[in-house]
């Protein structure tokens, strides 16, 4: 099964506390609510290159499955983290964060966990 493809953000849970618990200013917050997202994967073995365009911010990261990479956050900080594929999820631990990207035929769920927060994102193959 590969992640490769391109999504739409359908749904989000949570977004306002969980993005207001990361440390966004609200007119950012308020910004990003009600856009939907495009995430472009590109997995070739073991290797991904993920692209996520919301409005006019574009997250690009490159990694390889098991090794250590350098990855923006939404915040824009860049981070160190490993990503482990289990199966059909995506997950990387990252400042304490854990991040699930799990893949289930066109549709891609992200939760991502920080303490007792959680935020899930459902984006479908576009």
């Amino acid at each position: 099964m590969s992640f490769t493809g391109k999504y739409e953000l359908q749904s989000q849970e949570n977004f306002e506390p969980f993005m207001k618990a990361l440390g966004l200013p609200d007119d950012l917050i308020q910004k990003g609510k009600d856009i939907k997202s495009i995430s472009e994967i590109v997995q070739d073995g073991k290797n991904f290159k993920v692209t996520v365009t919301t409005g006019s911010k574009v997250l690009h990261n490159e990694f390889t499955i098991g090794e250590e990479c350098e990855v923006e956050l939404i915040t824009g900080e860049k981070v160190k983290a490993i990503v482990q594929l289990e199966g059909n999820k995506l997950i990387a631990k990252v400042k304490g964060l854990t991040s699930v990207t799990e893949l289930n035929g066109d549709t891609i769920t992200n939760t991502l966990t920080m303490g007792d927060l959680t935020y899930k994102r459902i984006s479908k193959r576009i």
